[in-house]
C-alpha cells in the first residue's frame, strides 16, 4: 500500500523516478543536491514507490512527541550533535548487525550553499564496508534517478571529485546553492 501510494503522491507532484539500479541491502544512500526541505519528502516518496525502504539520520531535537512516532515509523535515526560519541562507529555497528540496512545520507550536510561535502557519508560506507549508491534529485526534469554504485577506495580525496562529478548535470531546487565540482 506504501508503495502504490508513494507512487500516485510521486505522480501528483509531477515527479517520476529515472534510472533504478540493483538493490544493496546494504548501503549508504547518498542523495544531492540537497537545498529544500522537499528533497527529503521526493526522495522518500521516490525510494518507496519503488517498494525500498532506506533509514535516514535526522536531528535528535526532531524525536519529541508526537513527531518521535512518525519519524521512527519512517526510518529516522536520531542524532545528537552536542554529544562527543562516533555516530560513524555506531552506524558501521548497525550495518553489522542487521541482514539489511540502507541508510541514505545527504552529503553536502546543509541545504545551504557548500563548497565541501561532509565526509561522514564517505566515512561510514567505508568503515562498514559497503558501497555508496549515488542518487539524485532533479529538479529540471523533475526526475529521482540512481546514478551508480560506488565502492570506497579509502582515498576521500580522489573518490569524493569522482562522487561529485556524476552530478554535475543535475539541476537542483535552488541552482545557486548547489555547488558543482569543476573538471
Amino acid at each position: 500500500m506504501k508503495k502504490i501510494l508513494s507512487k500516485f503522491i510521486l505522480k501528483l507532484m509531477g515527479w517520476k523516478v529515472g534510472k533504478i539500479l540493483p538493490e544493496e541491502s546494504k548501503c549508504v544512500i547518498a542523495v544531492a543536491p540537497h537545498t529544500s526541505n522537499m528533497d527529503f519528502v521526493i526522495g522518500k516518496l521516490a525510494y518507496t514507490s519503488i517498494g525500498r525502504t532506506a533509514n535516514f539520520l535526522i536531528k535528535k531535537d526532531w524525536f519529541f512527541f508526537p513527531f518521535n512516532h512518525f519519524f521512527n515509523s519512517i526510518g529516522g535515526i536520531p542524532v545528537d550533535r552536542d554529544r562527543r560519541t562516533s555516530i560513524t562507529d555506531k552506524l558501521a555497528i548497525e550495518f553489522e548487525e542487521r541482514d539489511k540496512f540502507q541508510l541514505a545520507i545527504t552529503p553536502e550536510g546543509t541545504r545551504k550553499r557548500a563548497r565541501k561535502w561532509k565526509k561522514g557519508f564517505y566515512f561510514i560506507a567505508t568503515k562498514a564496508n559497503v558501497p555508496i549508491v549515488l542518487v539524485a534529485l532533479d529538479y529540471g526534469t523533475k526526475t529521482v534517478s540512481f546514478l551508480d554504485t560506488f565502492y570506497p577506495t579509502g582515498n576521500f580525496d580522489d573518490d569524493i571529485k569522482i562522487i561529485r562529478e556524476k552530478y554535475n548535470d543535475i539541476e537542483a531546487k535552488h541552482p545557486d546553492q548547489f555547488v558543482k565540482m569543476e573538471s
